[in-house]
């Protein structure tokens, strides 16, 4: 098998790290502009006060308002029940049981929607 001549060697690794560049910009062009997120079809029902199918800077600020009074709401429910030492901050273990009560109830909200479309299958039989 002969050996490539030095200067062909020093050549083949620019040109492939070109192709491979190349390619990459190819594929990168390709590729769709990914979608502006908006609000969901839930929100803008609840909060398009004028119907125009978007919101308005008074109609996101009440969004945002409502979201804030959520959460502050979810953390106060939640330092109510696994503050244990009632220093108003969730420790790591007081964090991990919160998680571990949370994980259980989504899963048991789970169940029990397999459980209700199950139903209605077996309705429709």
């Amino acid at each position: 098998m002969k050996k490539l001549p030095a200067v062909l060697k020093f050549a083949l690794g620019p040109l492939a790290l070109a192709l491979l560049i190349n390619v990459a910009a190819a594929q990168t062009e390709e590729a769709p502009p990914p979608k502006a997120k908006g609000p969901s079809k839930a929100d803008l029902k609840k909060y398009d006060a004028n119907g125009d199918g978007q919101l308005d800077e008074m109609e996101k600020a009440r969004l945002k308002a409502d979201d804030k009074a959520r959460r502050d709401a979810q953390r106060a429910e939640d330092l109510a029940n696994y503050d244990a030492d009632k220093n108003g901050k969730l420790s790591k273990e007081e964090k991990a049981k919160r998680k571990a009560d949370h994980e259980a109830a989504r899963e048991a909200r789970k169940v029990e929607r397999e459980a209700e479309k199950a139903a209605k299958e077996e309705e429709r039989k």
